[in-house]
């Protein structure tokens, strides 16, 4: 078996579906489904149970994939003890980063890297913060951009910044005539959320946790709904569904003005940001990489180009 013959079993292992797989790694399904069945003839074992509508690991298959990774982690280590000694700011950085980060940070990111190191381009990946933490760990990416809290085992970690949430409501509430808000006012709204899996999703839960319970069952449909995107929940907003806590970064600079400047024709002018009242909630985002990665200049180099975007609102920190 061969490297890559691991990267597949582990790929489908994540992500629980054989075309999904093969996209992550870049192949054609029936390679990978052919690769997958040649290592199942080698070991004389059974990896994966296959039905119509999802693939799930057999008890002795999950044993070999948590192998397989080690193995993948081990020859990405290698990969790295060569590269010490060569230009560590040369050649890409591939960076992961969770969806209600990308958007608001990568645009001013990308610039910023263009501009101070453009021999390392960015490759970028978008995902949820669990599948970052694997293709960390299995080398499919070198550092991630990630909000916590998460599970750190043997990553290191840099702060990069506190943000704080805005709660969005529609610009005809009630509640649009003040100037902050409380998590107490919002108990009696339909709160919009992003659909699971999402980390800020967990997030807003904090915030507001008697949600919890409307979000798994019938009866809550009318207290909240789920959205894919945090755009789309401020699309949501603006048409008067319901309210939603987005991070500061989200928030458009034109909304934040006069009212009287908001672009009526758009949904910014039909979305009102409120700041919370007294301490408000935020998420601390920070930067990972396995501790094994040598190009630790290329990770301050990312760290210093994050700090030069303008991250309006935000609190910065420092190690």
């Amino acid at each position: 078996m061969t490297l890559t013959e691991l990267k597949y079993i582990v790929a489908v292992a994540r992500e629980k579906h054989f075309g999904r797989a093969a996209e992550a790694c870049y192949v054609s399904q029936p390679t990978l489904s052919v690769a997958v069945k040649k290592i199942e003839e080698e070991l004389d074992v059974k990896l994966f149970e296959r039905s119509a509508n999802e693939v799930t690991v057999t008890p002795l298959g999950e044993e070999i994939v948590r192998q397989a990774q080690a193995v993948l982690e081990q020859a990405a280590a290698i990969k790295e003890i060569a590269k010490r000694g060569k230009d560590p700011l040369s050649g890409p950085l591939k960076l992961g980063v969770i969806y209600t980060i990308g958007p608001y940070l990568l645009p001013d990111l990308v610039r910023q890297m263009i501009e101070h190191t453009p021999q390392m381009p960015l490759v970028l990946q978008e995902n949820f913060t669990v599948k970052l933490l694997e293709m960390l760990r299995t080398g499919e990416i070198d550092a991630a951009i990630l909000a916590e809290p998460f599970p750190d085992a043997g990553l290191a970690i840099a702060p990069l910044y506190d943000e704080p949430f805005y709660a969005a409501v529609p610009h005809n509430h009630a509640l649009a005539a003040n100037d902050s808000i409380s998590s107490e006012a919002l108990k009696a709204e339909t709160m919009l959320l992003l659909g699971t899996g999402h980390c800020f999703r967990d997030h807003v839960l904090e915030v507001c946790p008697e949600f919890a319970r409307f979000s798994s069952n019938a009866e809550g449909i009318r207290k909240s709904f789920e959205g894919s995107s945090l755009e789309t929940i401020k699309h949501m907003v603006a048409a008067g569904m319901g309210v939603t806590l987005v991070p500061r970064l989200s928030v458009p600079k034109s909304a934040l003005g006069p009212r009287g400047k908001l672009k009526p024709n758009t949904d910014e002018g039909f979305v009102r940001y409120l700041p919370f009242s007294g301490e408000a909630p935020t998420r601390r985002v920070v930067l990972v990489w396995r501790r094994s990665f040598p190009r630790y200049e290329a990770i301050a180099a990312l760290r210093n180009a994050i700090y030069a975007c303008e991250l309006p609102g935000v609190k910065r920190l420092s190690e």
